[in-house]
């Protein structure tokens, strides 16, 4: 951040994934208006298509989507310029997933096509070592074409140092692991290392409340939302589930995330071009708002601030919102920012 505005950081598709971007964006942030102003590509990287920050240091991950994937480090600068780190080979296909543990000691990748996790050490300056472990998830579900076989979609860490949650589109599935500190190594949970959804919901994404007592889980495949229950080292148990969108054709969600007051919870809606809100107050999620995006391929979104940013990977536009902070409801606030092939927001 400097006294200009703050940076954010945009990922996307290069040809390499059949985009149009030439690698990672950035862009200034207004915090009173929202706008967003280009910086212009600031690396040059095969299909960037998710971003992630160190916890404590300068440094900005991403997976490069590729047959072979890789993850690549960079030193960021006081006005958002990335200057390159490393790059490490996952040892899985379209890696489309990145995080780091909350402790800045591991970096975690999931790898789309190679159906697995992949560990990171990292080192004092947040340079990915060599890696630690790869873990391949085995497996199938009712989708003849989108699960044929493990799709790993994301890792998410506990804030709180628990076990990690391995979501995966696959095989209908919530991994669960824990991530041994020295060793760099992952162990499944002792209690239900798998927790398996509905059949067919094609788990892609999952948001965590603050409170740390329950998620969310975006189901890619039947367009559903389901909410589970959070208890010490026991299995997520499934509170219900209820309809991504209130839309009518083809709905396919894709990020999820939460409110900073965990009020609400929204959801993005490819296909439809909509991000639903949904108020979390009760033990099952319920539609307060669908509200159009302006594009329809909706790939992602980041809450910063008193705003909304879209990303819409088909339109070719990250999109501005102001949350009204009572409702939890976005309204468009001034242009798009005209972005190749978008498909991450990072604050």
């Amino acid at each position: 951040m400097t006294g200009r505005g703050e940076i954010v950081h945009i990922g996307g598709y290069t040809a390499h994934g059949g985009g149009r971007g030439a690698g990672i964006v950035a862009a200034r942030r207004d915090p009173g208006s929202g706008a967003l102003s280009s910086l212009g590509t600031v690396a040059v990287t095969a299909s960037p298509s998710f971003l992630a920050r160190h916890p404590r240091l300068p440094v900005l991950y991403a997976v490069n989507e590729l047959p072979d994937g890789q993850v690549s480090a960079f030193a960021v600068g006081v006005d958002g310029q990335l200057a390159p780190l490393g790059t490490r080979p996952t040892g899985g296909a379209e890696p489309c997933h990145v995080a780091v543990l909350p402790d800045g000691g591991h970096l975690v990748v999931a790898n789309y096509g190679g159906g697995s996790v992949t560990v990171f050490p990292l080192d004092a300056d947040g340079v990915p070592g060599e890696r630690s472990d790869l873990v391949r998830h085995e497996g199938r579900g009712p989708d003849p074409e989108r699960q044929d076989r493990a799709h790993a979609h994301m890792v998410n860490p506990d804030p709180a140092g628990g076990p990690l949650f391995a979501v995966d589109l696959g095989t209908d599935s919530i991994y669960r692991y824990d991530l041994d500190a020295t060793s760099g190594r992952l162990t499944p949970t002792p209690r239900a290392p798998r927790v398996r959804t509905v059949a067919g919901t094609g788990p892609r994404h999952l948001a965590r409340h603050p409170d740390g007592r329950r998620c969310w889980v975006a189901g890619e495949l039947d367009a559903s939302v389901t909410a589970y229950a959070l208890t010490g080292d026991a299995a997520p148990h499934q509170r219900g589930r209820v309809a991504a969108s209130d839309r009518t054709g083809h709905v396919q969600p894709s990020e999820i995330g939460l409110g900073p007051d965990g009020r609400f919870l929204y959801v993005a809606n490819r296909g439809v071009g909509t991000v639903a809100v949904f108020a979390v107050t009760g033990e099952l999620p319920e539609l307060v708002a669908e509200v159009d995006t302006g594009g329809q391929w909706p790939r992602h979104f980041a809450l910063i601030g008193a705003h909304l940013y879209v990303a819409d990977e088909r339109a070719d536009l990250v999109g501005v919102f102001r949350v009204d902070a009572a409702t939890g409801v976005p309204a468009p606030a001034g242009e798009p920012l005209v972005v190749p092939s978008p498909t991450c927001i990072l604050p």
